[in-house]
C-alpha cells in the first residue's frame, strides 16, 4: 500500500516565502532557507519550491535562494518557476535540486519535457499544472493556465496531463487555481479526474485549510501526494501533527522520525 507524502510548498517571490489567494494579494511567510530547514525536522517527506513571478516577469529562478535552500534541507527538493532550457533544468539540479517542474515553457514547447527526462530521467521531470475549471462546459472539463496562473491556454488539462505523462514527466504536481489560497480544499473532482486518468504520480495542491482536506486529497482525490503551504507557514499545525493526524484518519504516511544527516 502507498504512502501519501506531505509536501509544504515554498512559494518565493523577491527572495522571501509568500502567500495569496489565487497568487493575488500576497502575504509574507518568511525566509525560504529556515522554513525549509524546519520543515525537514519536522518530516516532510520533501519540499516544493516555486519562484511565482519568474515567468510572468521572464527571468530565471532565483539560483541563490535554490542553491541556499538546497545546502540546508536533506529531503527531496522539486522547484520550478522560469525553466525554459535543459540548460536550466541542470543547472538547478547542479545547485541541489532532486526534481525541476516545468509549467509555461512546457506548454509552449512540449519537447522541453522530454528533454529533461530524457537528459536526467522521468523521475527528474515534473510538469506543474495551474488549471481552473471551464464553468461554461456542459460536462466537468478544466483548462490549463500559464505565466503563474495569468493566461489561459485553450488547453484541456486532462489532455495536457496524459501527454506529459507520454512526453515522459515523471510526476505532475496539479495545482487548481479555483481553490488556491481560498482554504476550501481541495478540487477533489479534478484530482480524481488525472489521477484515474494518468499512471504517473498525482500531487493535489490548491485550496488546504486544515488537515481533513488533506486526507480528502488522499483518500478521494487518490493523489500520491498532497501539498500545502498556509497551513504550514503561518503555524496552524506542523507537518508532523499532519501526519499524524492522517494516520488517525487510517492514510499510509511515513513515520515521522530525524532527518537524515
Amino acid at each position: 500500500m502507498r504512502a501519501v507524502r506531505v509536501i509544504p510548498c515554498l512559494d518565493v517571490d523577491a527572495g522571501r516565502v509568500v502567500k495569496g489567494v489565487r497568487f493575488t494579494g500576497l502575504r509574507d511567510a518568511g525566509d525560504p532557507v529556515e522554513l525549509a530547514a524546519r520543515y525537514d525536522l519536522e518530516g516532510a517527506d520533501e519540499l516544493v519550491f516555486y519562484d511565482i513571478t519568474a515567468s510572468a516577469q521572464d527571468r530565471r529562478t532565483m539560483y541563490d535562494v535554490v542553491a541556499r535552500t538546497a545546502e540546508e534541507v536533506f529531503i527531496p527538493l522539486t522547484v520550478g518557476g522560469g525553466v525554459r532550457t535543459l540548460d536550466d533544468a541542470r543547472k538547478l539540479l547542479r545547485l541541489g535540486a532532486d526534481k525541476v517542474s516545468v509549467n509555461s515553457a512546457a506548454v509552449a514547447r512540449p519537447e522541453l519535457v522530454s528533454e529533461i527526462a530524457g537528459t536526467f530521467g522521468s523521475q527528474c521531470a515534473v510538469v506543474g499544472m495551474d488549471v481552473r475549471r471551464d464553468t461554461g462546459s456542459a460536462s466537468p472539463r478544466w483548462e490549463v493556465y500559464v505565466r503563474g496562473g495569468r493566461t489561459p491556454t485553450g488547453t484541456d488539462a486532462l489532455e495536457w496531463a496524459c501527454r506529459c505523462e507520454a512526453l515522459g514527466a515523471g510526476e505532475l504536481v496539479l495545482n487548481s487555481m479555483d481553490r488556491d489560497g481560498t482554504r476550501q480544499g481541495f478540487d477533489l473532482e479534478l484530482t480524481r479526474a488525472v489521477v484515474d486518468a494518468t499512471s504517473v504520480p498525482v500531487v493535489a495542491s490548491g485550496g488546504v485549510g486544515g488537515v481533513g482536506d488533506l486526507v480528502d486529497g488522499a483518500v478521494i482525490g487518490g493523489a500520491d501526494a498532497v501539498l500545502a503551504a498556509s497551513i504550514f507557514h503561518f503555524g496552524e499545525v506542523s507537518v508532523a501533527q499532519a501526519k499524524q493526524a492522517m494516520a488517525r484518519a487510517g492514510v499510509v504516511v511515513r513515520p515521522v522520525g530525524p532527518p537524515a544527516r
